[in-house]
């Protein structure tokens, strides 16, 4: 909106700009409005976690031998898809408006569902995630710009803190959620549940007035956004400290994509990976929460220094020790200094995203659509190439990850030196971005 947005009254939203109670306020209330964001938030997440228990039927249903890492496409081409989908939302909410927009991507992502489900081959069904990833990113970005529309200064950053808690959530139960649907009838079960979710949540989006203020709309100039483009790119901090998100995102899809091969083949622990994934997935939150706070004490610029040491030595530790036992450590020993790696990265990926967006100003639109397509895209290629390589041996994914890790590192040195200064002292707490 304006300058005059719609911040949080006692029991409504109150029209800064003249005292007046906006439209609203009289359909939909602060809790049902975060509740209603959360839920477009949790399109993403429920695209990858809700389905990694059926990874083991995939395998059968189209003919891969049963320790086949192939199935980590279903998560890295479904990313690929959510890279793309970031480039052309942002203008197009910015134009159409939130809800229209939030329509366009929720038919998208119902066809990529439909595509999925009916895949005669694995070809199609990658095919698939793709037009699903697509449709996924479009909730993600209306979410977040409709928070930016309803609210201003702190009440933003509150709202935002709680939509993200909300959204971590996710990845602790959704696992679970896919194995009990698997109990109830064939894997495709997984994939129409997804379609069931996003329907509801659009049609629960009609009590939703639009949020984008008419004078803010912004014509749909290719021009305009391609010059956007390219002076994001040519923004030195910005690319620099996005590549360093690079490689943490593609450490992160590694560990997603392998995770059910993980638990199922090296471990013999397959009826067993709703609850271990869920667990991991609560360091990630902890982790998350504590960021928060840290940073509001030290600023941005000392929990990367800090943050990018710890996870260069934790993963060359988990390295070491799985490197020991010649790849194959024992679950109680490898599990949990994998959740505490992963959760330290955590401490990176949002300071590293508020760091790339420092110096855009008013290309800040641009410049969060680019990085976040980016970061996605190169990390899932980079991250789906790591999962694949796991099969029978845990190395491929801890050497991996020390090697991202030592790139990230490394990255966020060589931008430092270029003279970064004033990072600012708050971040986005989405772990995954």
């Amino acid at each position: 909106m304006t300058e005059a947005k719609r911040v949080e009254s006692a029991d409504h939203f109150t029209d800064q700009s003249n005292g007046r109670s906006s439209d609203q306020s009289k359909q939909v209330g602060r809790g049902e409005l975060l509740a209603m964001v959360s839920a477009m938030m949790a399109f993403m997440a429920m695209g990858v976690d809700v389905m990694l228990p059926a990874f083991g039927d995939i395998r059968e249903a189209y003919g891969l031998a049963e320790s086949s890492p192939e199935t980590t496409r279903v998560v890295t081409f479904y990313f690929f898809g959510v890279a793309f989908g970031h480039l052309f939302y942002g203008p197009l909410a910015d134009r159409l408006g939130r809800k229209p927009t939030l329509m366009i991507g929720t038919a998208i992502y119902l066809a990529g569902v439909v595509m999925s489900t009916l895949a005669p081959t694995f070809a199609v069904l990658l095919a698939g995630r793709v037009v699903w990833g697509i449709g996924a990113a479009g909730a993600r970005v209306v979410a977040m710009s409709i928070v930016r529309d309803v609210f201003d200064g702190e009440a933003m950053a509150k709202a935002m803190s709680q939509v993200m808690a909300v959204f971590l959530i996710v990845p602790v139960i959704a696992p679970s959620m896919g194995a009990g649907l698997m109990a109830l009838g064939p894997w495709r079960i997984i994939f129409w549940f997804c379609a069931v979710f996003a329907v509801a949540v659009l049609v629960w989006t009609v009590r939703l007035t639009e949020t984008l203020d008419p004078a803010d709309r912004r014509p749909l100039n290719t021009a305009a956004v391609v010059s956007g483009y390219v002076q994001v790119a040519r923004t030195p901090v910005t690319f620099g400290f996005t590549m360093a998100a690079v490689f943490l995102q593609a450490a992160f899809t590694a560990y997603l994509s392998s995770a059910e091969l993980l638990m199922s083949e090296i471990f013999g622990r397959s009826s067993q990976f709703p609850v271990i994934f869920g667990a991991v997935a609560i360091f990630f939150g902890v982790a998350a929460v504590t960021n928060g706070r840290i940073v509001e004490r030290l600023g941005v610029d000392t929990v990367l220094v800090r943050g990018s040491i710890a996870v260069v030595g934790l993963s060359l530790l988990l390295m070491a020790v799985t490197l020991a036992f010649d790849g194959r450590p024992g679950f109680w020993l490898f599990m949990p200094m994998l959740a505490v790696t992963l959760s330290c990265f955590v401490f990176l990926m949002p300071n590293l995203n508020s760091a790339a967006m420092e110096p855009l100003g008013a290309i800040a639109g641009s410049g969060s659509a680019l990085t976040g397509g980016v970061r996605i895209a190169l990390g899932a290629f980079i991250g789906g190439i790591i999962g694949e390589a796991v099969s029978t041996s845990l190395t491929p994914l801890v050497v991996g990850i020390a090697v991202m890790s030592a790139s990230t590192a490394a990255t966020i040195a060589l931008t430092r030196a270029g003279g970064v200064k004033g990072l600012r002292q708050g971040a986005d707490l989405n772990p995954l971005g």
